[in-house]
C-alpha cells in the first residue's frame, strides 16, 4: 500500500478545531470550561496541534534499553550479597547498594556478581576518598558508579559531612577517581517541590559542582564525565514524562557551557509523597504508572519501590513484586522496544518545552540571586518548597488531589496499627544544623495518624 492513509482527508488547522469546539460548547466559555492550570503554572489545553508546536531537540535519549535496578541497604554483607545475587537471577539488571559506613568489605559484597556486565551503584552515607578508591580498584573494565552528592547531604541533613571546604576538597579528589557526580533530586520531590522547582534545583545543584570542577578537570575528563540525576517520579503521568525530557534539554545546555559531556544518566524511583499505608495495594497501581512515565521519558535506570516500603521492613515478597512490575513492562508490554517513544506527541513535546522554559527561568533567577548554596543557607529554597507543599496539601485535604482508599472510598474495616514495622511519618529530631533541612513528607500522613488513633 503506497498511498498515505490520510491523504484523502483535508488538513484541519488548530484554529478550525478551536472554532468547532467553541461551537459545540453552545456559549460556555472555552477557557473556563476546558483549560486547567497545573501547580507549575502551565495551562493545559483540550487539544494540541502540530501548527502550534515548538521544536524540541533532545539528542541525549538513551541509545540502549533501560535497566531494572534493585536497591539494597547493606547492613550485613552476606545477606546483602545474597539479595543482590538472587535479584540478578530473577530479573534485576543493576544493583544499587546503600553503604552506611566504611567497615563494609567491597570484595565480599560483590562476591559472585559479574561486574563486567552489571552496573553497580554505590551510594555512600559518608564521605571517604579512601573508601571510594577501594571501590574503584574493582572498576577496571566494569560498570561501577559511586554516587557522591555533598550538597544533597547538606540539603537533607542540614550539615556538611565535615565542613564546606573539606567536603569540596574531598569531592574534587573523588571525582578525579570516579569521573562522575550524582545530583539527588528525590528529596525535593518528596518534600513537595513542583516540577519546575525540581528542574531548576537540579540544574542549580549541578551548576555548583560545575563551577568548582571545571578548572580541575582536563578536556578528556570532561568529555568522559558522567552526571547522574536521581529523580522521584510522581503520578502526573504526562507531566512526569515531560519532566525527564526537559531535564535532558536543560542539562545539555548547561553542560555545553562548561564543555562537559552533554549526556546524563537518569536514575528514577517512584515518589514517596503519594504512597499510603491504608489500602496499600493501591501503591502498586501508583508505582506502575510512575515507572511507565520514567520509561517513556527516557530514564536509564529504574528502581521500583515495593508497595509496602512505607511501613514494612525490606522483604523478599515486596521486592519480587516490585521487580515483576518492571519485568512485565519490559518483556510483556515491550516498553523497551522503541527508542524515544514519546517523540512526536504534540502534548508531551509542548509540556517538555514549557517545563524546560520555566525551569530555565527559575534557574536564572537562582543564579542571579547568588546561586543554590547561598539560597539554601538563606532558607529561600526551603521556603519555596514549603509553599509548594502547603498548596498541594490543601488540594489533598479538599479532595482536589485524590488518593484512592485514603481520601476517596476508604475501606473502614482496614486496620493498620498492628502492621507497622517501620514508623511511616515524619521523624522530628532536635539537633544543631548549619541550615534548615529539607524534610520529606507524604500527603496522607495527618489523615493516617488521625485514623490510627480511632482504630479499635
Amino acid at each position: 500500500m503506497t498511498k498515505p492513509l490520510f491523504s484523502e482527508f483535508p488538513e484541519v488547522s488548530s484554529k478550525e478545531w478551536k472554532q468547532k469546539i467553541q461551537s459545540d460548547l453552545k456559549g460556555a466559555d472555552y477557557n473556563e470550561t476546558l483549560i486547567w492550570q497545573s501547580n507549575e503554572g502551565i495551562n493545559v489545553k483540550p487539544f494540541y496541534h502540530q501548527d502550534t508546536l515548538k521544536t524540541t531537540s533532545i539528542n541525549a535519549i538513551p541509545q540502549t534499553s533501560w535497566n531494572i535496578c534493585q536497591t539494597i541497604f547493606v547492613q550485613q554483607i552476606e545477606i546483602a550479597n545474597g539479595i543482590a545475587v538472587s535479584a540478578l537471577k530473577h530479573g534485576a539488571e543493576s544493583i544499587h547498594f546503600i553503604i552506611p559506613d566504611d567497615s563494609i568489605s567491597i570484595e565480599n559484597l560483590l562476591k559472585n556478581i559479574d561486574i563486567q556486565k552489571t552496573t553497580i551503584f554505590f551510594e555512600l552515607q559518608f564521605l571517604s576518598e579512601a573508601f571510594v578508591e577501594k571501590i574503584m580498584d574493582f572498576g577496571t573494565n566494569s560498570q561501577i558508579i559511586v554516587q557522591t552528592d555533598i550538597i544533597g547531604n547538606l540539603a537533607q541533613s542540614g550539615n556538611w559531612f565535615t565542613n564546606l571546604e573539606a567536603d569540596h576538597k574531598a569531592l574534587q579528589n573523588i571525582v578525579k577517581l570516579t569521573n562522575s557526580i550524582t545530583v539527588n533530586t528525590t528529596l525535593y520531590q518528596n518534600a513537595g517541590a513542583n516540577m519546575v522547582q525540581q528542574l531548576a534545583y537540579a540544574l542549580s545543584h549541578i551548576n555548583e559542582y560545575f563551577n568548582q570542577l571545571h578548572e580541575h578537570l582536563s578536556v578528556s575528563e570532561k568529555q568522559s564525565f558522567t552526571a547522574v540525576f536521581r529523580l522521584a517520579i510522581g503520578s502526573n503521568y504526562f507531566f512526569e514524562i515531560g519532566k525527564i525530557r526537559a531535564l535532558r534539554v536543560l542539562y545539555q545546555s548547561l553542560a555545553t557551557e562548561y564543555d562537559f559531556n552533554t549526556e546524563c544518566h537518569v536514575f528514577t524511583t517512584p515518589t514517596k509523597r503519594n504512597k499510603t499505608i491504608y489500602d496499600y495495594n493501591t501503591n502498586m497501581l501508583r508505582t506502575t504508572t510512575e515507572c511507565m512515565s520514567a520509561i517513556l521519558g527516557g530514564a536509564n535506570t529504574i528502581y521500583n519501590m515495593p508497595y509496602d516500603a512505607i511501613y514494612h521492613k525490606n522483604n523478599e515478597f515486596g521486592d519480587r513484586i516490585a521487580r515483576n512490575q518492571l519485568l512485565i513492562l519490559k518483556h510483556e508490554s515491550y516498553l523497551d522496544q522503541v527508542k524515544n517513544p514519546s517523540e512526536g506527541s504534540y502534548y508531551i513535546e509542548t509540556l517538555t518545552n514549557q517545563l524546560a522554559e520555566k525551569g530555565l527561568e527559575l534557574f536564572k533567577d537562582i543564579e542571579a540571586n547568588g546561586g543554590f548554596l547561598k539560597q539554601l543557607k538563606e532558607g529561600t529554597i526551603q521556603r519555596k518548597i514549603k509553599e509548594s507543599a502547603i498548596k498541594e496539601q490543601e488540594q489533598f485535604d479538599t479532595g482536589k488531589i485524590t488518593l484512592l482508599g485514603t481520601n476517596k472510598h476508604p475501606n473502614e474495616s482496614d486496620k493498620m496499627s498492628n502492621e507497622l514495622e517501620l514508623y511511616p511519618f515524619v521523624k522530628t529530631q532536635s539537633r544543631k544544623t548549619l541550615i534548615e533541612p529539607i524534610v520529606e513528607k507524604r500527603l496522607a500522613e495527618k489523615s493516617e495518624q488521625d485514623r490510627l488513633k480511632t482504630e479499635n
